[in-house]
């Protein structure tokens, strides 16, 4: 599927060359990130920013509101004015996992928002403790097995990527895992170090440095190909055949943004992602740089959120 994305984003910018509309922003635009800084999607959105500034002649100001797994923010957006100087760097979280976890979202992820780009893919790492007697993902679920219940995986908390992810590897793969919600990435990872948990599958970004100075083991990834940054770590797939979890992100303005308007924005984006200066910043991050015009972003987006439903069934996760 996210290579068919792939092809479609490419495929699409002579589309987007043709339709460059004459919209030229006369004042600063924002782009909100629903989200607390320093995380993968606020690095994404204000490398983004900075890129698209140049071709804009405008400053784009990344503004943080965090709160409510991103629903605060992407709420701001949503009722914003739709002139195209309010944008939303928006998620797998807030377009697809929410509608399903939530049970009374201030917002409709479809109805609310206008497509403008996918940005890029963000792989999870499965990531375990030194001291866990396994060195792959065969022996962890073989451990699993044998003693039932006794793998404690982090995650940032109840409903997150990170739960969600590693409750659909304990259903796959047969085993009973005790999930440990945390309030945030980090506090994990920190535990994780210290033995206090046994595995978690987290944002690669956030636990590379770790993992490359050996105070985690990463021994599989989430995506359907492996990680040009650790092209040594297999797939889970190549253990269950058929897993496959991306978290992504994208731009998004307010529904009933003018069509120019957002092909313009869209248009910009895509250019500066085929940049090899962004291109190489976001890799750094284990990102995949897509691209994408409104009207693929719209398909994928219709296609993710009844595949993250089914993720949240899995988990038994509910947020009030």
């Amino acid at each position: 599927m996210y290579r068919r994305s792939l092809i479609a984003a490419a495929l699409a910018t002579p589309a987007l060359a043709q339709a460059q509309a004459s919209w030229s922003p006369d004042r600063p635009i924002r782009m909100v990130v629903p989200f607390a800084p320093g995380g993968s999607s606020d690095v994404t959105a204000r490398l983004v920013a900075e890129a698209i500034s140049a071709r804009l002649d405008q400053p784009v100001v990344v503004e943080n509101r965090p709160g409510a797994g991103g629903n605060i923010g992407s709420e701001a957006v949503a009722r914003a004015t739709p002139d195209g100087y309010t944008l939303l760097l928006g998620t797998s979280s807030t377009h697809a996992t929410n509608a399903a976890l939530y049970r009374n979202i201030p917002f409709n992820a479809q109805r609310d928002f206008a497509p403008v780009s996918q940005v890029a893919f963000i792989p999870n790492l499965l990531v375990i403790s030194p001291d866990v007697p396994a060195q792959d993902l065969p022996a962890l679920i073989a451990l699993g097995k044998a003693r039932p219940g006794s793998l404690n995986f982090g995650n940032a908390g109840s409903g997150t990527s990170q739960h969600l992810s590693a409750a659909m590897i304990a259903a796959k793969a047969g085993i009973e895992v005790t999930h440990v919600a945390y309030r945030g990435g980090a506090p994990a990872v920190t535990d994780l170090i210290g033995g206090k948990i046994q595995a978690m599958a987290a944002p690669l970004v956030e636990v590379i440095a770790h993992v490359q100075a050996g105070r985690l083991r990463a021994i599989a990834i989430t995506t359907a190909r492996r990680s040009a940054l650790l092209p040594q770590v297999p797939t889970i797939a190549e253990t269950i055949p058929g897993f496959e979890v991306a978290l992504w992100n994208g731009i998004f303005a307010p529904a009933g943004t003018p069509a120019p308007v957002v092909l313009r924005v869209s248009n910009e984006i895509a250019t500066v992602l085929r940049t090899d200066a962004l291109r190489a910043k976001l890799a750094e991050q284990g990102s995949e740089p897509v691209g994408s015009n409104p009207e693929a972003f719209a398909t994928f987006i219709a296609a993710e959120i009844p595949k993250w439903a089914e993720l949240v069934r899995i988990s038994g996760a509910t947020v009030e």
